[in-house]
């Protein structure tokens, strides 16, 4: 038997009885209680690290009693369990401090895996709840010292060591598998694999075997056996990117899958059990793809328990100069050249820039000036033209005059693969060739755009 009892505090006798079975056969002791009073005053007494807590109790809510638990013993693991029909209040939970949730039903594995991560999590001393004092270095790849970029570094290490979906969004380019890496690097799943699959540049037809794997001969080409991605992830992290362009079939077996934590190859007979913790990123609204009917509801909100915006590079003042510098000095590094510096017309310029493509673009602008020149300082003259002809901030798209201009009657009679052709080259025309702004206005993702533009070039695809 381990030491150090776990609390439990559940009002149905029948769930705590099997409660405590599973706890008391995998070795753990447990002292439980049946409502909201004797469990505050059990804990009161026992001071545990570890506290499973039904937030559904006869005599006061269960996000009081949480919030009362954490404002005694700050560093306890709380794990929330709810019914199935309020995951909002799951969320509600994560957010108030809770280390993890179990919603009902759940089976034995998932259940065990909370309490032991949640005991890993305590043993090393990890706080769940970003306290004032932790230190605000940058976690993983990051670069920048913003205060917005400081609150992502806070909400990163407070989830880190949870089991909770992180759901991240962002526009592309601002670092959303960085952030995925670092919420991985930091969790009691680092020795783990990190799998991460994209989940708009794979076609539609081949994503439940990339995700949930396949046998030999399941279907024509399937030559061998193939794990999948989250097979592959079993003790790790699986990262989901450009998740709102993930099939609606595919949604409906994913959901599944987060339910009963098994995964079920194409062709295969028998289910089998993972343990895998979900990361999620998309650079679209997940609401507006909710509303469209794009994306299932109750699939948003297993997902979206702990919500990472990242911020525009734009928004991030002077970081965009920081992470310029440090680019420069890595691929002057790289090529040989003696880049030490940017000029202060380059600063001002890089700060005023909309960054359409944020820190990816910002990166191959660098690139490009340490690739075609030489010198210790980067100057405005070096810069890509098409940089210097981007959107500044406060001021209109330029125009381009190249960009068809498509009325009604042009389009009436014609094929409908051909006027999604037509409105598609109009949009990305009109944005001076960008395709990752005109799929923002087209609300795509821009990899949707060039499978679309691929398919043009190939006879035969669409």
């Amino acid at each position: 038997m381990r030491r150090d009892p776990l609390l439990l505090v559940e009002d149905t006798p029948s769930l705590q009885l099997v409660y405590e079975s599973v706890l008391k056969t995998a070795g753990y002791a447990v002292r439980s209680a049946g409502d909201g009073a004797s469990g505050l005053a059990a804990f009161r007494t026992m001071r545990p690290a570890v506290v499973l807590l039904d937030l559904m109790l006869p005599d006061r809510d269960g996000l009081d009693l949480l919030q009362e638990m954490l404002s005694i013993r700050p560093d306890t693991h709380v794990i929330v369990i709810t019914a199935n029909g309020s995951i909002n209040k799951a969320v509600a939970a994560m957010r108030a401090g809770a280390h993890d949730f179990l919603v009902k039903p759940f089976d034995e594995q998932r259940f065990l895996n909370a309490i032991d991560n949640a005991l890993a999590s305590a043993e090393t001393g990890a706080d769940p709840v970003a306290g004032p004092d932790r230190s605000i270095d940058a976690p993983g790849e990051f670069i920048g010292e913003s205060p917005v970029m400081h609150q992502i570094y806070e909400r990163i290490r407070s989830v880190a060591r949870s089991m909770a979906t992180v759901f991240i969004t962002g526009e592309s380019g601002t670092g959303k598998e960085l952030c995925a890496q670092a919420v991985h690097d930091l969790s009691n799943r680092a020795s783990g694999p990190f799998v991460p699959i994209n989940c708009g540049a794979i076609p539609t037809e081949l994503m439940e075997s990339e995700v949930f794997g396949h046998i030999k001969g399941s279907f024509t080409g399937a030559i061998a056996d193939k794990p999948g991605a989250a097979a592959a992830a079993d003790g790790g992290t699986l990262f989901l990117d450009e998740i709102c362009e993930l099939d609606l079939n595919l949604q409906t077996k994913l959901l599944r899958f987060l339910q009963t934590s098994t995964i079920q190859p194409v062709g295969a007979t028998r289910p089998r059990k993972v343990n895998v913790r979900i990361v999620c990123a998309t650079n679209r609204d997940p609401l507006q793809a909710v509303r469209r009917g794009q994306f299932r509801e109750d699939l948003y909100y297993r997902l979206h328990v702990v919500p990472i915006h990242m911020p525009p590079l734009r928004d991030r003042g002077e970081d965009v100069n920081v992470i310029a510098r440090s680019a420069l000095l890595h691929y002057a590094r790289e090529e040989n050249r003696a880049f030490t510096t940017l000029d202060d017309e380059v600063k001002a310029l890089f700060r005023s820039l909309n960054w359409p493509g944020n820190v990816r673009q910002l990166l191959n602008a660098v690139r490009h000036v340490v690739v075609l020149n030489n010198g210790d300082t980067l100057t405005r003259a070096m810069l890509p033209a098409e940089l210097l002809g981007d959107t500044v901030r406060d001021t209109p798209v330029r125009s381009a005059e190249a960009a068809p201009v498509l009325t009604l009657d042009a389009l009436v009679g014609k094929p409908l693969a051909e006027v999604e052709r037509l409105v598609i080259e109009a949009t990305i025309s009109s944005h001076g060739g960008s395709i990752p702004r005109a799929a923002r206005v087209l609300d795509v993702s821009p990899s949707t755009l060039y499978r679309k533009i691929e398919g043009w070039k190939t006879p035969g695809r669409s």
